[in-house]
């Protein structure tokens, strides 16, 4: 199986949900965020390498953030921002993914989607820090509370876990 199999998923849910603000968290070469551009009205791409942004693919929509996803979050507190869907997908440290999480959420959209990558890696190997590193474990502490917001992840390596925001299952009973 294609290891960016994640990528057509994703790819594939931004066609059907349409996002108005579209946020993705660690960019390496923007092939999964460029291919974003024709279902966002507004993409921004965080990362610390600013080799990344030339990878971007140049357009009125979109944004490319040089910075830890913490400096955006800063900014993001002082010019707060509505996300429909939020891929995080930077440092995959069980610990930065928890940061990630907890930094972004409150400006996600109630009923927007967070999607968290390498969540299930398909053995020891896989959880080398290049490769898919400790991420299942935030996963696992998350799945701790969800009174806010469900989670669900794909079992297929690398791993995707799908998080959506809610306090009710329907959205228009909120």
């Amino acid at each position: 199986m294609n290891q960016n199999w994640h990528e057509d998923l994703i790819n594939f849910l931004g066609g059907l949900i349409r996002p108005k603000v579209y946020v993705e968290l660690g960019l390496y070469h923007c092939d999964l965020f460029n291919s974003m551009i024709p279902h966002a009205e507004k993409l921004i791409g965080v990362d610390m390498n600013p080799a990344a942004g030339n990878f971007m693919q140049q357009s009125e929509k979109v944004r490319f953030f040089n910075g830890t996803t913490q400096e955006f979050a800063q900014e993001l507190k002082e010019n707060p921002l509505q996300i429909d869907l939020l891929f995080i997908d930077a440092d995959h440290a069980k610990e930065a993914v928890l940061q990630d999480f907890y930094d972004y959420f409150p400006f996600v959209a109630p009923h927007g989607l967070i999607l968290f990558h390498d969540t299930h890696p398909r053995d020891n190997w896989m959880m080398q820090r290049a490769l898919c590193d400790t991420a299942y474990q935030a996963i696992e502490e998350l799945s701790k509370d969800t009174t806010e917001y469900e989670l669900m992840t794909l079992p297929v390596n690398p791993g995707l876990t799908l998080c959506r925001k809610r306090k009710k299952q329907l959205s228009w009973h909120e």
